[in-house]
Formats: C-alpha cells, structure tokens, sequence
C-alpha cells in the first residue's frame, strides 16, 4: 500500500542532503509530526523531511491514522500489527531515498509512541543501515525477535517522559537492555514530569542526536 503525506524542502534552498522521515502515533496523522519537524528544521537547514500517513484509518474519526487497530494491547496484536505494517514504510523510505538521491546513512528515522515502535522495527531492519532513530514514547516491539532478525545497527535514542500513562516509562529501559544486548547503540533522555508526549527538553536531546547521526 503506496504511503504519502506532507513534506518540507531543504530551508537552505538547494539540495538536501539528507532525509528525516517522522513516524506519527495512533490517532493521529502526518501533518501532527511534521508540525515536529519545523521545530528540528533550524538545525538542519540541508534536510528534507517527510511524515506520512498511515495506511488504515480510525473508524468515525476525522484525520486520526493507526500502523495497526490497537484492541488488546497484547505483545502478540503489537508483533502482528508492526510486521503488517513494515512494509509499507520499507517501501515509502526506498521511495523518498530514490527520489532525493541519497543513500540510507543519510537517513534519520523519528518516531512517536506506535510510531517510535514502527520506526525501531523497520530502522533495525534494513540491511543499509540508516544515520540513526529516535524513538519518543515508544518501546520495542518483539525484543525476542530481535538478534534473529537484526540486519544493521544505527545508532539509537530513546526519549520518555516519566509521567506517561499511554506507554510505561519503564518501556524505555526495557528497549535500551534488549538493543545493548543486540549490539545496538543506543541513549537515552528521561524526560521528568512529562506525559505522553515531547518535552522541550526531549525536543532538544532529539535535534541534537539529529546533528550528530547527519553531520
């Protein structure tokens, strides 16, 4: 299924030369991560970005957009749902890569909650590894799964507010022992007193990651 979704061009005016493609959550869209975008932008005048749409629709709600119908909240219904969903993105990043005429080390990948998860999931395993991922409010998806089906290993950061009652905090910790284990890279940011959702100080830890995966 052919993704798409809003995009910013390179503020500098010429060609980018890099790529930060945004995850978005449940229930919402891709203008929502874009608006995310727009705060990273400044310091990385020569990126694109793009952020799109998920495929399935939530039923009688305008604009809100889901990787995969959340009604058990089980491991398995979260394992089952990525992996339908891998694809699509795999496909669009391959698109948006072709189009800009960049290679996959100048990509960043940026995700939030069931987007951090889709962003981790696909990110680890492309074989071209990309510049890095930043998972915000999100956790790993199948970490038993992980070292069998690994093929790159960019660097990581992993961004939660300690308030969050949508993802548990402790989800970060739990995603940081299993990619360590698998040989991944990864920071962290704990974000005190924040929900789910970015903090400024999350926003901040997040474009600097950006800086250095791309510089």
């Amino acid at each position: 299924m052919s993704l798409d979704g809003p995009r910013l061009l390179a503020v500098s005016g010429s060609k980018p030369d890099a790529l930060v493609i945004l995850i978005h959550g449940y229930g919402s869209n891709g203008d929502d991560l874009i608006s995310l975008a727009r705060m990273i932008q400044p310091a990385l005048p020569r990126a694109a970005f793009a952020a799109p749409n998920a495929p399935l629709q939530i039923p009688r709600m305008a604009a809100a957009h889901q990787w995969w119908p959340i009604e058990t909240f089980s491991m398995s219904e979260r394992a089952a749902g990525a992996a339908a969903a891998a694809p699509a993105i795999e496909a669009f990043i391959t698109h948006e890569l072709e189009e800009a005429a960049l290679p996959s080390d100048r990509l960043l990948l940026v995700g939030f909650s069931q987007g951090a998860m889709m962003a981790l999931h696909v990110g680890l395993r492309r074989p071209e590894a990309v510049a890095g991922i930043i998972g915000i409010s999100g956790m790993l998806v199948a970490p038993e799964h992980l070292e069998a089906e690994i093929r790159s290993r960019p660097p990581v950061l992993l961004i939660h507010g300690t308030e969050d009652d949508v993802v548990p905090f402790r989800s970060m910790d739990l995603a940081s022992t299993a990619l360590t284990a698998s040989g991944v890279p990864v920071e962290t940011h704990v974000s005190p007193g924040v929900g789910h959702s970015v903090g400024q100080d999350g926003l901040a830890a997040a474009t600097a990651f950006a800086m250095r995966a791309l510089s």
